[in-house]
């Protein structure tokens, strides 16, 4: 049940814990691996690093006292965080699984593009590709600060690609794009 470094690169880290735990000791969990993480990675004394979490407002993680970007994320059987040293991150994870109302949803919360992608694609095809979608969508808006909100048409201005993980879960990282228009 130890945490699982998903993907490393250009001053972000994913973490990872598969494992099917109570949503209050999985968030411990995750928060003690964004520590010894990080620790790690950055070959700094654990007892230099700390969580800082306000309601309303994306968590922090304060290295030494300097603050870095991070993101958590958990669905039942995966708790995932995101540690960006340059700048805000987001990250989603959803577990693929078909959602009954998934054309409300999509429609209210994905926008209309998004709604009709996912009505012309095969039924078996679906839940996987709304899961993508979704988790896009909430990675995307996370990394721009905002809670989940239904969908409007302003640009979040970030890069977003997929963390691999075990069958049955979606994820997705999301960082600002750079003013030279390359991400991550």
């Amino acid at each position: 049940m130890d945490a699982t470094v998903l993907w490393s690169g250009d001053g972000v880290l994913v973490i990872g814990i598969a494992a099917v735990l109570p949503r209050t000791e999985a968030r411990q969990r995750i928060r003690a691996a964004v520590r010894a993480a990080a620790a790690q990675w950055l070959k700094m004394d654990i007892e230099s690093i700390s969580l800082e979490s306000m309601p309303g407002q994306p968590p922090r993680l304060l290295l030494a006292g300097r603050a870095a970007g991070l993101s958590l994320t958990h669905d039942e059987g995966m708790s995932l965080a995101a540690i960006h040293l340059h700048g805000a991150v987001g990250i989603d994870v959803m577990r693929v699984q078909d959602v009954p109302d998934w054309a409300n949803l999509a429609r209210d919360y994905l926008g209309p593009q998004v709604a009709e992608e996912l009505a012309a694609c095969p039924d078996a095809q679906r839940p996987l590709r709304l899961a993508q979608a979704w988790t896009a969508r909430e990675a995307a808006l996370k990394c721009a600060g905002l809670q989940l909100m239904e969908w409007n048409e302003m640009s979040l201005n970030c890069n977003v690609q997929h963390i691999a993980l075990q069958d049955g879960f979606v994820a997705m990282l999301a960082t600002p794009k750079t003013e030279t228009g390359v991400g991550p």
